[in-house]
């Protein structure tokens, strides 16, 4: 008899616990409300020449490239940013004034938009930093989910006869992009 009721209250304490749980009414629209929006972090460039490199150049453009860059247009990206920034790191530990300009370009070659640095000489080594937003208040997006290929050009200002007093003396170029995706 003792075990009966034990049995009962045991049940009714569960059934207590199951009806304090649950709401009302349960709402099924909440869905609508789900805002998935992730955040993708990636880097995107990284070009390094060194000194000597640059004294050997005949001309003052003594780097010019095409990097093949489908990572924007590809369909998961391009459907699916609503917005980023595009980050910059330009480092001079050369003796040259230079200049480096980086274009994105569509696939029929088109430029689609410029970011051009100047730069100083070291000592001691230069440091540029420089945000883009796109999307949102920042440059269209279509900026990005366009591009096909990035150039990257560099022009020494400095004459080919100084050197840096630093062992290993180069120029950087670093960039990284930060973007913000719609996943409904």
């Amino acid at each position: 008899m003792e075990s009966i009721k034990k049995l009962i209250i045991l049940c009714c304490v569960f059934l207590g616990m199951l009806i304090s749980c649950t709401q009302q009414t349960l709402n099924f629209d909440q869905v609508d409300d789900l805002i998935a929006e992730p955040v993708m972090e990636a880097s995107i460039l990284y070009v390094e020449a060194p000194e000597r490199i640059i004294n050997q150049a005949t001309e003052t453009n003594f780097f010019s490239q095409d990097f093949n860059f489908d990572a924007f247009s590809s369909d998961f990206f391009a459907e699916r940013v609503i917005e980023g920034t595009v980050t910059y790191e330009v480092e001079n530990a050369t003796s040259k004034a230079l200049e480096v300009t980086i274009d994105f370009l569509s696939e029929s070659g088109d430029i689609l938009d410029t970011e051009f640095f100047e730069i100083g000489p070291a000592p001691p080594a230069r440091v540029l930093q420089r945000e883009i937003p796109y999307g949102g208040q920042g440059r269209s997006i279509d900026i990005l989910i366009n591009t096909s290929s990035i150039r990257v050009s560099a022009e020494n200002l400095g004459g080919t006869a100084t050197t840096s007093p630093f062992p290993n003396a180069n120029i950087t170029l670093k960039s990284k992009g930060k973007f913000k995706l719609s996943v409904l």
